[in-house]
């Protein structure tokens, strides 16, 4: 088992119930495909740097996962399939990753404990 990391955008129309459908979407799909959701950060709505389907802005989500390295490409189909992301970015984390991964959940949820 590898442990990645999954940053996706998805479109700024998308309501708040459409939006939990699709992280609850993305997490059955890992689950399903014998995955591990490790953490899942949502960073709200960003402006983006440049234009994406004639959009300025989307809704930004992380997701730790563990799996094995060949579901990734079946993963990235469906991701692919889904017209509510607009793009998607999944890295393998080495140590040193996953050393700074832990240190900002760490930094996270001490945010959230103080508010």
């Amino acid at each position: 088992m590898s442990n990645y990391e999954i940053v996706y955008i998805l479109n700024p129309v998308l309501s708040e119930k459409q939006i939990e459908d699709v992280m609850k979407k993305i997490k059955t799909l890992l689950t399903s495909k014998k995955g591990k959701v490790v953490n899942h950060e949502n960073w709200g709505l960003k402006t983006l740097s440049y234009p994406i389907e004639n959009k300025n802005s989307g809704f930004y989500n992380l997701i730790e996962f563990t799996a094995e390295g060949d579901i990734i490409s079946d993963f990235e189909v469906e991701l692919r399939r889904d017209e509510s992301i607009m793009r998607y970015l999944i890295v393998r984390l080495d140590k040193d990753a996953l050393d700074w991964a832990e240190k900002r959940r760490k930094r996270v949820k001490a945010k959230e404990k103080t508010k």
